[in-house]
């Protein structure tokens, strides 16, 4: 879980996108919060959810392996629900290069 964690929030921070952090280990709040808008259908069979979870605002966006998934698909701003900054290749289809 701890490298997963830091795997997103390097990436995050790498690109400057803003984020906050809620931790759930500390604060029972945040981790009550976190169970109650995972949706039924993205909570595992038994037991609670684990994070890292994503949310913008309060609308759930996935766990790591779909960040995972649209970070290799070059898709993390669409994924967040954000707009690529200028330049970026997030979106862009790459093309096989022709000799």
């Amino acid at each position: 879980i701890k490298k997963q964690q830091q795997d997103v929030l390097g990436f995050l921070e790498a690109n400057k996108i803003e984020f906050e952090e809620k931790d759930i280990a500390a604060n029972e709040e945040n981790r009550k919060w976190m169970r109650e808008n995972v949706p039924e259908d993205s909570r595992p069979a038994s037991g609670n959810p684990l994070p890292p979870r994503l949310f913008n605002d309060s609308r759930y966006l996935g766990d790591y392996d779909a960040f995972f998934e649209a970070r290799e698909n070059n898709a993390v701003y669409a994924f967040l629900g954000l707009t690529a900054p200028p330049g970026s290749k997030v979106g862009e289809h790459l093309l096989p290069e022709t000799v």
